[in-house]
């Protein structure tokens, strides 16, 4: 198999960080993710969360875009009953332009945040309703049409206005669903567009979702065939025993939110190891070891052999890793070292290369 890697970014915020150094620690991990020849960079949508700086997805690919030369930039993606689809479209369009051949736009229905927050996103500021997320399917069709060079036609009043993204479109991104249930895998198949499960948050229910997908396709004009691609959370570390480590401040984070616990900025690997030590509840103990299972967490070869595994099981040719390796104490604060050489360790699996294999 010829497999391809990306990235996912949400800009983990840790503990010895500002937000600015979490963007500075992001914009270093995707110069290494281009450098080492990475397909695409994704970053994701989330909001009011203190230990995720990951809120705005087009000034981010703005940002990445322009620290990088070669690698395809995009949202993993942008929740689109946040936002009215004219906006989308026009961010989008003009990152296009800036950016050409190199723009990825991938779209989810979720609300990428709590309810209260959620509420300040569609109400609070006169925006977009919660019956957008009932018009998900038109919205997508929406921000399709008005990045085309001919735009969409709008009837208002007995007249068709017509909405164009950009003025003089020449390009436009490639454009993804993105979800964690089968509501996008279907909506992607009648479609025809590109499909992504999210594998790395779910764990459970990707082969039904693919399934569904593939199944179901009807080819598009701009999609013949099924297209999709693999997330999975990976720690790689020179030894199997570090990237345990440091996969350790990752795990703890999604056990406070699967368990409605007060979340935090992200812990250092010490704080950690402190905490564990101080015991955790046995029902939370169960909840790392079963998510440590559907990570890939170990050495440059183990890694490796195990995306080239779940690549194979769920029949796809690319796979995209988030990059979860925390920082141990210390850490300059606008790097984060761990997740590029866990970017590092996995080059060899797109090219054969010896990077990051000293």
């Amino acid at each position: 198999m010829s497999l391809a890697l990306s990235v996912l970014d949400l800009v983990p915020v840790r503990s010895d960080q500002t937000s600015a150094d979490a963007v500075a620690a992001t914009l270093d991990l995707a110069r290494a993710a281009d450098r080492s020849g990475y397909t695409r960079f994704w970053v994701a949508e989330h909001h009011n969360m203190p230990a995720v700086a990951a809120t705005n997805p087009p000034v981010l690919i703005g940002l990445v875009g322009g620290a990088t030369e070669r690698i395809r930039v995009g949202s993993g993606g942008v929740m689109l009953p946040n936002h009215a689809p004219l906006v989308v479209a026009e961010q989008f369009a003009l990152l296009e332009a800036a950016f050409p051949g190199r723009i990825d736009l991938g779209i989810g229905r979720a609300p990428g945040t709590d309810p209260v927050t959620s509420w300040a996103l569609r109400h609070g500021a006169g925006g977009v309703s919660d019956e957008a997320v009932n018009q998900f399917p038109e919205y997508v069709d929406n921000v399709l049409a008005m990045m085309e060079p001919n735009g969409v036609g709008l009837a208002l009043r007995g007249r068709t206005h017509v909405l164009k993204a950009t003025p003089s479109a020449r390009s436009v991104p490639m454009i993804w669903l993105l979800g964690s249930s089968d509501y996008s895998a279907r909506l992607a198949a009648e479609k025809g567009m590109p499909y992504v499960f999210a594998h790395h948050f779910s764990g459970s229910g990707t082969a039904e979702a693919l399934e569904l997908y593939r199944s179901g396709f009807r080819p598009s004009p701009e999609l013949a065939e099924p297209r999709t691609f693999l997330t999975v959370n990976a720690a790689v570390a020179d030894t199997a025993e570090e990237a345990e480590r440091l996969a350790l401040p990752q795990l703890l984070q999604m056990v406070a939110l699967r368990t409605g616990q007060p979340l935090t900025a992200q812990r250092t690997v010490e704080e950690a190891e402190a905490q564990v030590a101080a015991g955790l509840p046995e029902a939370h103990q169960d909840l790392v070891a079963a998510m440590r299972r559907r990570w890939v967490v170990g050495d440059a070869d183990g890694a490796r052999a195990e995306i080239e595994r779940l690549a194979a099981s769920y029949g796809v040719d690319e796979v995209m890793v988030n990059p979860v390796a925390g920082a141990l104490g210390g850490t300059p604060a606008g790097s984060a070292p761990a997740r590029v050489r866990t970017l590092e360790l996995l080059a060899p699996v797109i090219d054969g290369s010896s990077i990051g294999r000293s």
